[in-house]
């Protein structure tokens, strides 16, 4: 008879393979029944994320200019709010406004249908990223990246999860305790 090939389910995510920069976190599952006969192969063992960890693995905070602010689309957080909700665990978060300085050409040249939201970056536009549990830092209540404690008119950095060609710079508008920009331009901290 045909035999699919037969996996375990994912294993818990593993921590960020290096604290203070810009790396992944990686979850296996293992086969439990290899095919025979002509059966279904196995699908990916491994998967991949996107991960920043702000902390060393002495306890000390990182430098904040060495780390751009992870983003990814607005809609992200309706999954992510629904989760931590379900857990007790949601904090109240907030949210800030950038306006975009520089954007690198990766972002417009987006091939997969999780990263279509980039390209609705633009020079010159303002944009509210929401900072919310789980990024919401429960040691110094804010995300990392939002640009607290930076000189006004400071150009920041940020780099889109997803995709690591689109990045820029953007400039600290102002803290707001809720978002009220339009979808497109609604983002959120990693």
């Amino acid at each position: 008879p045909v035999i699919p090939c037969v996996v375990s389910q994912w294993s818990g995510w593993s921590g960020c393979a290096e604290p203070c920069k810009t790396t992944y976190r990686v979850r296996r599952r293992h086969v439990i029944q290899e095919p025979r006969n002509g059966g279904e192969a196995c699908p990916p063992l491994e998967e991949r994320a996107g991960c920043v960890e702000y902390w060393t693995q002495q306890g000390t905070e990182c430098k904040q200019s060495l780390i751009p602010a992870l983003i990814t689309t607005g809609g992200f957080g309706k999954a992510r709010k629904k989760r931590a909700a379900a857990d007790g665990s949601e904090r109240a978060g907030y949210c800030v406004e950038f306006q975009l300085v520089a954007i690198t050409p990766g972002c417009l040249h987006t091939h997969h249908s999780y990263t279509h939201w980039m390209q609705y970056l633009r020079e010159g536009h303002t944009v509210c990223v929401e900072c919310q549990h789980p990024a919401l830092d429960s040691r110094s209540l804010h995300c990392y990246g939002d640009g607290s404690g930076s000189k006004k008119n400071q150009l920041l950095h940020w780099e889109a999860v997803g995709n690591p060609r689109c990045k820029g710079t953007w400039k600290r508008i102002r803290q707001l305790d809720a978002c009220s920009c339009p979808s497109v331009h609604s983002f959120l901290f990693i």
